[in-house]
């Protein structure tokens, strides 16, 4: 419990599992990847006109970073946002789309020690990186650059919510090599 100024007490919410986690870390971590999402929502949305599904999981994302309680909404359209990516065309547009699905799916992150969680806090970094290399001519140290810039935005609560699990799992595809640098940048700056 915290006792603010005026003697009130107010209970902080937490999250428990392999380890515990504040709604306010939640918060936190959301923000980072709603950046992120953010960022490449406009690539999705030129790709595919008049879906709505990826900005409703962003819009979802930002009212639980913004103090709402979390709930089905983050779900919902966590779950939308991936079938969009999935039946987008271009690879660009299935990226930011799943993007958008990481930043609503962040409210859930589950407190348990399995690297696939990591990929809900550093995917949409990853997937920005590689849409930047993708627009740039398949350009490697462009996302090298994109990639150097998420790390610079972590703030110390996401590198310590990071620490919690282990580093992510080694992938084959450049997202997965992209997330796989991000995550040990940010580990080595703890």
């Amino acid at each position: 419990m915290v006792r603010p100024a005026g003697g009130k007490i107010a209970v902080m919410a937490t999250v428990s599992g392999d380890f515990e986690l504040t709604m306010s870390e939640l918060r936190e971590v959301a923000r980072y990847v709603a950046e992120s999402a953010q960022e490449v929502l406009p690539v999705f949305e030129e790709a595919v006109p008049g879906d709505p599904r990826p900005r409703a999981a962003i819009d979802a994302a930002w009212e639980f970073v913004n103090g709402a309680k979390r709930t089905k909404l983050q779900r919902v359209t966590s779950l939308d946002a991936h079938r969009a990516a999935k039946e987008a065309e271009a690879e660009t547009a299935r990226l930011a789309a799943r993007a958008a699905g990481d930043a609503a799916a962040t409210a859930y992150l589950h407190p348990i020690a399995r690297a696939t969680q990591v990929g809900h806090i550093l995917r949409a970094a990853a997937s920005a990186a590689r849409i930047s290399e993708l627009n740039a001519g398949d350009d490697p140290s462009v996302g090298d650059l994109h990639i150097e810039r998420a790390r610079r935005r972590a703030t110390p609560t996401v590198i310590a919510v990071l620490s919690r699990y282990p580093f992510a799992p080694t992938g084959k595809n450049r997202t997965a090599r992209l997330m796989n640098v991000l995550d040990a940048s940010l580990r080595a700056s703890d």
